[in-house]
């Protein structure tokens, strides 16, 4: 079985059948989701979610919130797709070998820009390996998928990287624009990001 330290080397070396995955556009359409690309209207005037189709660098990069009446032309950018908004728990999920081993969830305070939440906690919750993902299971040792009120919204062929040390049972995300002379912290920049405070 094939295991991937990020998404990046998933993408490189997955195979081409399943390279669906990193579109997050053909998940949202194979799920069943409201959602287009650019070009495509709206079903009626709402909010939407608008992201790229594929992020390979994670950390919500590019998504915003878009209230579209209709047309899609100027407020979806190329590469870019609109989808339904969904509202609840955000929960990543790991799966062993099709067993889930890892349930966090994440946190961010209302109003605050999509990347940056303020805490990611292990949690007591059990959610069945999505059927979309039941052909993958075979051949990737690690499926991590994440939810938001139970709805699947993104598919990695790899564990969640921040909580390999079982003993790790919360992070608190350190941003740039923030200071920590905590003895718990780590070092491990990523976009915005300094680093964790490590709760064990």
């Amino acid at each position: 079985m094939k295991q991937f330290k990020d998404d990046i080397d998933a993408w490189l070396n997955c195979d081409l059948e399943d390279i669906w995955v990193f579109n997050k556009l053909e998940v949202a359409r194979r799920l069943g989701y409201l959602c287009g690309p650019t070009g495509v209207e709206v079903p009626h005037p709402d909010n939407y979610i608008v992201r790229p189709c594929i992020n390979l660098m994670g950390m919500s990069r590019g998504a915003n919130f878009q209230f579209i009446e209709s047309n899609t032309d100027d407020i979806v950018p190329i590469g870019h797709f609109w989808c339904e908004v969904f509202e609840g728990r955000h929960l990543s999920i790991d799966y062993h070998k099709g067993q889930q081993v890892l349930a966090v969830e994440g946190f961010r305070p209302k109003g605050e820009e999509l990347y940056k939440y303020c805490l990611w906690e292990k949690v007591d919750v059990s959610i069945p390996l999505p059927k979309i993902c039941e052909s993958l299971i075979e051949k990737y040792e690690f499926v991590n998928v994440e939810f938001i009120n139970k709805k699947p919204i993104e598919i990695h062929l790899r564990h969640n990287p921040d909580f390999t040390n079982k003993e790790i049972n919360a992070i608190i995300p350190v941003w740039d624009d923030e200071g920590t002379n905590h003895p718990d912290f780590i070092s491990d920049p990523d976009y915005k990001r300094r680093g964790f405070i490590v709760l064990k």
